[in-house]
């Protein structure tokens, strides 16, 4: 979840100013949260307390009005009688780390994916990403290899990941789909050879930035971990609030990640 989280963070400068590039300070002095990490927290919360997590994401959306949410989730937030609408957007993924931290089979977490997604995004392009990167997580944290991912997601989401991140690079433009985010998501982990290449190459693709970072980051977490003066920096960015039901969460569901204090790279 922290390295979700810290995607995000990390991602948040770039999203309307790309870059096609890994060469640049991992953290910006301008880095903050964005709507990917508070509706991740909240999803994080509704696992630990079994709150309904719909009202826990509108909860959060009051309390955090200007995170940058999607135009149709803002609709949907202020009035609770909203119901959910078909969304085939990345939106679906970015939020769904937690989840393939938190059960404890492949099935268990397909499943719950697929309601905890579908409460907006019903659409099954939507629940397709957010089953795809719940997955994908699940099996890194259960020590699959990445050709076992690669495989796997391949034969059961049927994602395209034939292109390099080098080969995506250069025509790759902001798209809000999970279809044009979580396959390039995916590869950006597959070809990474430790968490913080993970998330230069995700930021390197250009596009939705902090959203591609996001779901990268909470795959190579599963796989590498995160280096403590990644998961103390992003940590220090949050909240208090925000902090504390993240280190819960990272206590119940992935003990051992550091998150201490230390110096954090450039």
């Amino acid at each position: 979840m922290i390295g979700a989280i810290a995607g995000d963070i990390i991602g948040s400068v770039y999203e309307w100013n790309n870059i096609k590039t890994k060469q640049f300070d991992l953290f910006s002095p301008d880095c903050s949260f964005t709507d990917d990490t508070v509706l991740t927290v909240a999803l994080a919360q509704s696992i630990l307390t079994g709150t309904d997590y719909a009202s826990l994401m509108r909860a959060y959306y009051r309390r955090y009005p200007d995170a940058g949410y999607g135009g149709f989730f803002h609709l949907w937030a202020q009035d609770h009688k909203c119901q959910p609408y078909n969304s085939w957007g990345n939106g679906a993924a970015m939020r769904i780390s937690s989840v393939g931290f938190a059960f404890n089979t492949l099935d268990e977490v397909l499943i719950r994916a697929a309601e905890y997604t579908a409460v907006t995004h019903n659409h099954t392009e939507g629940i397709k990403g957010a089953q795809a990167t719940a997955a994908a997580i699940f099996l890194a944290r259960t020590g699959s290899t990445k050709a076992d991912i690669r495989q796997y997601t391949t034969a059961t989401f049927h994602y395209d990941f034939s292109r390099t991140v080098d080969e995506i690079r250069p025509t790759y433009h902001f798209n809000e789909s999970c279809q044009a985010t979580v396959p390039q998501a995916i590869v950006c982990f597959l070809e990474s050879t430790d968490f913080e290449d993970a998330i230069r190459n995700a930021i390197s693709l250009g596009g939705d930035s902090d959203t591609l970072a996001c779901i990268t980051g909470g795959i190579a977490q599963a796989h590498y971990g995160v280096p403590a003066a990644i998961a103390d920096r992003a940590m220090s960015i949050l909240d208090k609030d925000l902090r504390d039901v993240t280190a819960r969460f990272m206590s119940s569901y992935c003990p051992g990640t550091p998150l201490g204090h230390s110096t954090v790279p450039n």
